[in-house]
């Protein structure tokens, strides 16, 4: 009997949605992102905003409502209020009672060790949950990364391959390997040797020029991630870390497959971005401004979920002498008000203020700042709750810059309420 296009397709579709609806999903985000200096002062890295009114966990969660995944639980540790108080807000909307959950799960010394000693652990400390939950395949992922992906296509690939460990990833530029976990593989895919953060790799089969980097990305059979957690957490040498101690030990004498993430539409390049250090994050939050940015928040067939600031829409009013208030190039969200100033190539968060005759460039504003009259920011990052005084210029001077504020190796001034004398009136 043939058997058409369509009820392949469906075929397909309904074997994607077995493996999504048999997957429980678990979300890393208890490291402290120290590289983001004083922007983790007061929360982990995966709840630090981005992108107007997301926060950087709203990305690999979102990836999983729309993949079909809605079992869920996210590990936490490092100064988890923001997260924990983000997550009840954004994602309180699912329904346990027909098998749909986000379960926050901090370090409670289940067993005899304490704190999450490392990502292997954060799983391993978990597996009487994990077990409780009765999935088939553990989706690890990590909850610090900006990006879109289908988790679905690689379960699929995953259960088709026959794979004890599949890792997704992406290539990146050899001089930038040192920054990631590191694999090398064979014409199927298979990983043949994997090296975390290494001072020097060999490029891809056919690129000479770029590595294949992890995404920090895993689907492992549950029975098999335990079994292998079980040994390890019985290692004293071990450091209970994926990239570092189960991947490269599973190469030894298991099938671990690499997953090329691509564009979901196109099958080429895809964005995935790493916003592991200010300029980093800097730089991808004001990729989005762009005419056609790679990063499509705009996306209805993929849309971003997150809690929102439940505010008047952003205001661009004149102020006394007639000057409108205007933001050129630029993304202003809810609650905003710009009064006789000009926002030009900036992203600015939830109701901020900017007063009369100031001028913002090139800069990253989060939620609920005030910027003074005649004030010049420039390549700035101004974090949640600061008072920016009448007059003050930042980012004209890297000398004074130095002495106040956080300049990063790229020029990036970070500026925090305590860096201006002030108290923390607002934590996001």
């Amino acid at each position: 009997m043939r058997v058409s296009n369509s009820q392949q397709r469906k075929s397909s579709e309904r074997f994607v949605s077995a493996l999504t609806r048999d997957t429980l999903a678990l979300v890393l985000a208890g490291g402290k992102g120290t590289r983001l200096g004083a922007l983790t002062s007061h929360r982990v890295k995966p709840a630090v905003p981005f992108g107007g009114h997301f926060r950087i966990i709203d990305f690999p969660l979102s990836n999983c409502m729309n993949s079909g995944i809605r079992r869920i639980g996210v590990t936490t540790q490092y100064k988890a209020h923001s997260l924990i108080q983000g997550l009840h807000h954004a994602w309180g909307f699912l329904r346990p009672e027909i098998g749909e959950y986000l379960e926050i799960l901090p370090a409670q010394q289940r067993t005899d060790g304490g704190w999450y000693a490392g990502t292997a652990d954060a799983v391993y400390q978990n597996q009487d949950i994990i077990r409780l939950h009765g999935a088939s395949h553990l989706l690890v992922l990590g909850g610090d990364h900006v990006y879109k992906m289908d988790y679905g296509a690689m379960l699929a690939c995953h259960a088709q391959s026959g794979a004890d460990v599949t890792v997704a990833c992406v290539p990146v530029p050899i001089e930038r390997a040192s920054g990631f976990g590191i694999m090398e593989v064979d014409n199927d895919n298979r990983v043949t040797r994997f090296t975390e953060k290494p001072t020097d790799c060999a490029g891809m089969p056919g690129d000479p020029d770029h590595a294949l980097a992890s995404m920090g990305i895993y689907v492992f059979g549950t029975d098999y991630i335990l079994s292998r957690l079980l040994v390890d957490a019985a290692d004293p040498n071990s450091s209970h870390d994926f990239g570092r101690d189960i991947i490269p030990a599973t190469i030894q004498d298991s099938a671990v497959f690499a997953y090329p993430f691509r564009d979901m539409r196109t099958g080429g390049p895809t964005y995935w971005r790493d916003v592991g250090d200010i300029d980093s994050y800097w730089e991808a939050n004001l990729e989005l401004i762009g005419i056609a940015p790679e990063l499509d928040i705009y996306d209805e067939d993929w849309p971003i979920l997150s809690w929102q600031n439940q505010a008047p829409p952003a205001k661009f009013a004149l102020d006394g002498t007639g000057r409108p208030g205007e933001a050129i190039n630029s993304m202003v969200a809810s609650g905003s008000i710009l009064s006789g100033a000009r926002v030009e190539n900036s992203i600015v968060f939830s109701c901020v203020r900017v007063d009369e005759g100031s001028m913002v460039d090139e800069s990253v504003i989060l939620d609920h700042v005030r910027i003074g009259r005649d004030t010049r920011i420039h390549r700035a990052v101004i974090e949640t709750g600061c008072v920016i005084p009448d007059g003050m210029r930042i980012g004209e001077d890297p000398a004074a810059d130095g002495d106040r504020f956080e300049v990063s190796r790229n020029g990036v001034v970070l500026v925090t309420p305590e860096m201006l004398g002030q108290s923390v009136q607002h934590l996001r």
